[in-house]
């Protein structure tokens, strides 16, 4: 495997074009392109993404939403009886299962012409299964942001499987930046898996779309075969998971275990699991990647709500060690079996504008899925 270097890249020489990076992204919040009335915290800036901060107030909405071309999200809130009761989330305030809540981010943006934004659920909310989807003022389209927008964010929340309890200031989801293309071509992808860059994924059967080139994963569901324990399936109760404690509930309280089946899960209806790739793997410094979610040419169910991996990402010691992705996993339609080895998503890697970001995904960071197998999320005590 060939130990990476920074300056001896074989391709290419700092990109201007790309995803922001750690230092892109502090000169965005020094420069006034990243706003918030209240101080940043240091821990809130990744690799190559922004952790963004919930308001005081939660509106509860019958129905999730995009305000349209001209119109303002709290006027939708109103239209869809969102102004009255009103949640306080100083002390913390219960989202309950399965209704749609809209809260305002603590931070506006003042966007450059050229840079324009990307959403997605952090890793240990998509493991509560947490649906996370970013709006703004005049948006069509969930989780992105046009160049240039100045304005309020809003964050739309829908639990599906818990009650849960957010605050003032939790963080649920993450906004990442990105000035001109940041695909890299298919000749680079194959060249750098030939490389070990990606760790252990097959690249014999590489998707070319309209989206970039795609590395496909597939799903692990022989473990070390008998007796091994594959996926957790989430239970039906009324407890409440605080979003912010780690490490303090009972895993058997709201996780059945999965066993091997020989190499087969029946996914049923409606019910979300977690589940792991059976590809380890790797995120050099200079890219970011992205796991697509649901494509129903795989199955009718949706795979991975929490899409992007940092620069770093089963990276360690200059070179890629792998670490396996963990998926979010529900069941539409119809119940659906899936076997051991079958596709279920695709690995998008981009590049990392300026060629590289000061700081990676690892143990430095206390980054909590570093090295992973299958893993629940940071909230749970495994006492199964």
């Amino acid at each position: 495997m060939t130990k990476y270097n920074y300056q001896t890249h074989f391709c290419w020489s700092k990109p201007t074009s790309g995803i922001m990076p750690y230092q892109e992204i502090k000169r965005m919040i020094k420069g006034g392109q990243i706003k918030c009335a209240i101080p940043f915290d240091s821990s809130q800036i990744q690799p190559a993404s922004l952790d963004l901060r919930l308001g005081r107030l939660a509106y509860q909405v019958r129905a999730s939403f995009l305000p349209g071309l001209s119109a303002a999200v709290m006027d939708k809130i109103a239209q869809l009886d969102g102004g009255d009761p009103v949640l306080d989330l100083l002390k913390g305030a219960v989202l309950k299962r399965g209704c749609v809540y809209i809260i305002e981010i603590l931070e506006t943006l003042n966007l450059p012409h050229d840079v324009e934004a990307l959403a997605n659920t952090k890793s240990s909310i998509g493991r509560l299964d947490i649906l996370t989807r970013l709006i703004t003022d005049g948006c069509i389209a969930f989780d992105r942001i046009d160049k240039g927008y100045k304005g309020r964010l809003f964050l739309e929340i829908l639990s599906l499987s818990f009650n849960v309890v957010v605050s003032y200031g939790s963080r649920l989801n993450q906004l990442r930046f990105q000035r001109g293309v940041s695909k890299i071509s298919s000749k680079e992808v194959r060249k750098r898996h030939a490389l070990g860059h990606f760790a252990k994924v097959d690249a014999g059967d590489i998707l070319i779309s309209p989206r970039g080139t795609l590395l496909p994963c597939s799903i692990d569901l022989q473990g070390a075969g008998k007796g091994t324990i594959v996926g957790y399936k989430a239970r039906k109760n009324t407890c409440v998971i605080d979003v912010d404690r780690k490490y303090t509930y009972p895993a058997s309280k709201f996780w059945e275990q999965l066993y091997w089946d020989h190499g087969q899960l029946i996914l049923e209806k409606d019910e979300f699991y977690i589940l792991g790739t059976r590809e380890e793997l790797a995120v050099p410094p200079d890219l970011a990647a992205e796991m697509l979610p649901f494509n129903n040419q795989f199955g009718e169910f949706r795979v991975h709500y929490a899409g992007f991996f940092d620069p770093g990402f089963g990276w360690a010691n200059g070179q890629a060690q792998g670490s396996r992705a963990v998926l979010e996993v529900r069941s539409y339609g119809a119940p659906f079996a899936l076997e051991h080895g079958q596709i279920v998503s695709c690995l998008d890697y981009r590049r990392i504008a300026s060629g590289k970001t000061k700081i990676i995904y690892g143990t430095a960071l206390k980054s909590n899925y570093q090295g992973q197998k299958m893993t629940l999320a940071k909230h749970f005590v495994i006492d199964i």
